[in-house]
């Protein structure tokens, strides 16, 4: 079926066109797991229609698919690059299909509004980061300096502390960031010590902020250490992280209660498959309250629905202990052998 659409007449309208995309991605979408050939024929289809349809079409057809992680990359690189940026910007900030390579090229090509989109991706790597922090204008700057996800390169910290000066509400960002090192951090206090010729006001207010990252970096310390010697409880950790919407840090904590880097345990934590978070979890025999509040977590960052996160916990409800203790010794031992 899919391969006799793909030879759609030339002089279709656009509202057609439109009707069609919408019935044959509704009949894709009903496959979970769609075969190559069956992605490589949807792709031709949807591509081809995308280019005949208004910008309104466009994107409420990208809205609709933005986060489907079976998506064709062509569909998902077309829609990304549209130069509306309304009809990009869910499939840039959602998009798992788009590599590092793909949202690269968009970065260093499209309107700054594009650029905002790609800072608000759950995680970005440093060359991205490094693009945005070249390219991106203050609300680019304000974006990602505020995103826990971002990582940063030296070169690329540097220059956004370069370009953040006179910006109380970068360096109030990078304040804030769970992810200081001390060396940055200080740095960073440094510069809120300058805005506005070092006035007092502005110097207490940066001191107060550091002063709360160094509080931050200290407690989840001894969370930590509270939990190697069993004075806590984990869930009541994980709980009180969620809730706090402190991702960086849960991840900490899941990752040493789960013997996995914290890079590991934040890539899972912030993906849209809820799969990997839900495996390490149960392994961890968290309970649901304490798993629901990190679902709500999930939901604030990556804007799940109500449902999603309901759906999502009576799945984990469902999943096996043993299962899932099997498959995090699986993902251990592979990436071991990586």
């Amino acid at each position: 079926m899919l391969r006799n659409l793909t030879r759609m007449p030339a002089d279709m309208s656009s509202d057609s066109r439109r009707q069609l995309l919408n019935a044959v991605t509704d009949l894709f979408l009903l496959d979970e797991e769609p075969s190559d050939l069956a992605k490589a024929h949807y792709g031709e289809i949807a591509v081809h229609s995308l280019s005949h349809l208004e910008s309104t079409d466009r994107k409420d057809y990208a809205d609709q698919i933005a986060a489907v992680p079976s998506l064709p990359r062509e569909v998902a690189v077309t829609l990304a690059s549209d130069s509306d940026s309304d009809v990009a910007r869910l499939v840039l900030k959602l998009s798992p299909v788009l590599s590092d390579t793909d949202l690269a090229a968009i970065a260093v090509s499209q309107s700054q509004a594009h650029l905002v989109a790609i800072a608000e991706r759950a995680r970005l790597s440093e060359g991205l980061t490094d693009i945005l922090v070249q390219r991106g204008d203050r609300d680019v700057l304000q974006t990602v300096s505020a995103n826990q996800g971002a990582a940063f390169s030296e070169g690329g910290f540097d220059k956004l502390l370069q370009r953040s000066s006179g910006d109380a509400i970068i360096t109030g960002a990078l304040a804030r960031r769970s992810d200081l090192s001390p060396q940055r951090a200080q740095r960073v206090l440094q510069i809120v010590r300058q805005l506005n010729d070092g006035s007092a006001a502005q110097t207490a207010d940066g001191a107060s902020l550091a002063q709360q990252a160094r509080q931050q970096r200290l407690e989840v310390k001894l969370l930590l250490a509270d939990l190697t010697a069993s004075v806590r409880e984990l869930d009541d950790v994980v709980t009180m992280l969620a809730e706090d919407d402190r991702a960086y840090h849960l991840a900490q904590v899941l990752a040493q209660a789960g013997a996995i880097s914290t890079e590991q345990a934040l890539r899972v934590l912030m993906q849209r498959d809820v799969s990997g978070i839900a495996v390490i979890c149960r392994s961890l025999s968290i309970g649901e309250e304490a798993f629901r509040a990190l679902l709500e977590l999930r939901g604030r960052r990556l804007y799940f629905s109500s449902q999603d996160l309901d759906d999502a916990l009576r799945d984990y409800k469902r999943l096996d202990a043993a299962t899932a203790d099997r498959t995090l010794r699986f993902l251990k031992l592979k990436t071991k052998l990586n």
